[in-house]
């Protein structure tokens, strides 16, 4: 009897409604906490560390995308990035501000934000003076012998034309045995070419002189390509030159890296002896001390460290590897991740972000 009084109770609900079954209570959508706790962590130039407070492009980039939206929140310092992402996964805080790079692992137990930033690795190493080979290996190169190849068989040439011209008129200069006659030639033509002109043999001839006028523009030009490209040679190969600059060098080298980081990933698929690291300050040192023969870290905080420290025994290479976003991340079905996009992709449209990238990295790492 119970059963059949349930069924008539239903039906005469759904009769009431036109037919529609009741809809159930939504779930109401998580709200943005009164105060944000706010996770730090990461090194310069993103976060930097003041007496009057916190500094960065990740802190500044998001202290303008909070004021948007008028977020109140609070700062706790974390020692590192991965400390960081462990407390949001766990609940414990409401978002990371740091240079957090957007990965396929990290976004099973984070949400991540659109990426504010484009970075990638590269190789910090040192700067070696060119041995006295390498200062005089270039003029020893197939291309200078041919150069000088082309250099001589065109005097040659020249001293010919200018043989047969005069050899007849000018018998006295140019003797009419070819041997002789052409030497003395070419005699004229090297010093027309290197302008010294000691006037011990001139062409009397039309046709001498008109061989020997085309000649000295045409030196002229040659000369000044050949000093030219000597001084460049002997500067380009003065220079300091980077003992590691490509990944390619890698193979049973000493590589510093973040442990547990992309960097140490790449160093060891590159088979490199892989020195792991705790920090980026670590990694320079141990470069500098001879220690390790490189150290490969984010691209943008190497730049910002050598700026910092006013080095010029060490660089870094222009080779770049694995790009990657940095974005803010907070826990899974977060309610403020929405909002902070849409911030973020107004700050970008405004150009705000790439002026405080300009403050920090400067235009060329813009």
């Amino acid at each position: 009897m119970g059963y059949f009084l349930c069924r008539f109770a239903l039906c005469f609900a759904a009769f009431a409604s036109g037919g529609q079954s009741v809809p159930q209570k939504a779930k109401a959508a998580p709200s943005v906490p009164q105060v944000l706790r706010v996770a730090v962590a990461g090194s310069e130039p993103f976060v930097v560390k003041k007496d009057s407070g916190l500094e960065g492009i990740s802190v500044e980039i998001w202290q303008e995308a909070a004021a948007q939206a008028d977020w109140r929140y609070r700062f706790h310092m974390y020692e590192s990035v991965p400390e960081a992402l462990s407390a949001v996964a766990a609940g414990e805080a409401d978002l990371v501000v740091g240079p957090v790079s957007i990965t396929a692992e990290r976004a099973h137990r984070v949400l991540f934000t659109e990426p504010y930033f484009g970075s990638s690795l590269s190789i910090l190493s040192r700067t070696d003076a060119p041995t006295i080979w390498e200062r005089v290996r270039p003029f020893f190169s197939e291309s200078f012998f041919w150069a000088i190849a082309v250099l001589s068989f065109t005097l040659a040439l020249v001293g010919t034309l200018i043989w047969l011209a005069e050899r007849d008129e000018s018998s006295d200069q140019f003797p009419r045995r070819a041997a002789p006659g052409i030497a003395n030639g070419i005699w004229l033509a090297v010093v027309t070419m290197t302008t010294v002109g000691y006037g011990d043999r001139a062409p009397r001839t039309v046709l001498g002189r008109l061989v020997t006028s085309i000649w000295m523009i045409v030196s002229i030009i040659t000369a000044t390509s050949l000093v030219a490209g000597i001084a460049s040679t002997l500067t380009l190969t003065g220079m300091k030159t980077v003992a590691i600059s490509s990944a390619a060098q890698f193979p049973g080298k000493r590589v510093a890296a973040l442990d547990h980081s992309p960097g140490q990933e790449l160093a060891l698929e590159s088979h490199a002896k892989v020195q792991p690291v705790e920090s980026i300050q670590q990694g320079y040192d141990l470069v500098k001390e001879r220690k390790v023969d490189a150290f490969l870290f984010d691209r943008p905080q190497l730049l910002y460290l050598l700026q910092q420290e006013h080095d010029s025994d060490l660089a870094v290479s222009k080779a770049e590897y694995m790009h990657q976003g940095y974005g803010f991340a907070a826990p899974l079905h977060s309610p403020v991740v929405h909002d902070l996009n849409i911030n973020l992709l107004r700050l970008q449209e405004s150009g705000r972000v790439r002026r405080i990238i300009r403050v920090w990295l400067g235009e060329a790492e813009e």
